[in-house]
């Protein structure tokens, strides 16, 4: 899935929120919430529907995946780019740069633990 562009994420954000919204009550939101003019709003849709994020049928917007599918996306590419999809590599990486604290390490274990349970079920 294509990142998409800060501006475009706050546009996709009132999308996602609404689910189906006429194209003329986006304008408005869009207006009201990030001070975009008609152009603005109907551009950055553009790209949205270009991107496959969204479809407009019949002056009503839908988005095409959910607020969670994109960034489950973009967290696996990321995860794919910058540690060959190791999620330990990971985990290594983000310990080396941010000292955990015990209780934020005891909190990963924890939840190591309950997800080997779920596996285990």
């Amino acid at each position: 899935m294509e990142k998409l562009t800060t501006a475009e994420l706050k546009l996709m954000q009132i999308i996602w929120e609404a689910d189906l919204i006429g194209s003329g009550e986006l304008v408005k939101e869009a207006a009201s919430r990030l001070e975009w003019k008609k152009s603005t709003t109907y551009t950055i849709l553009k790209k949205l529907i270009e991107k496959g994020v969204a479809v407009n049928e019949d002056s009503v917007i839908s988005p095409t995946v959910s607020n969670s599918e994109y960034y489950d996306s973009r967290r696996s590419m990321a995860l794919d780019t910058f540690f060959s999809g190791s999620l330990p590599e990971f985990v290594l990486a983000f310990c080396r740069e941010r000292k955990l604290s015990r209780a934020e390490i005891d909190e990963l274990e924890k939840m190591i633990a309950e997800y080997k349970e779920e596996l285990d079920d």
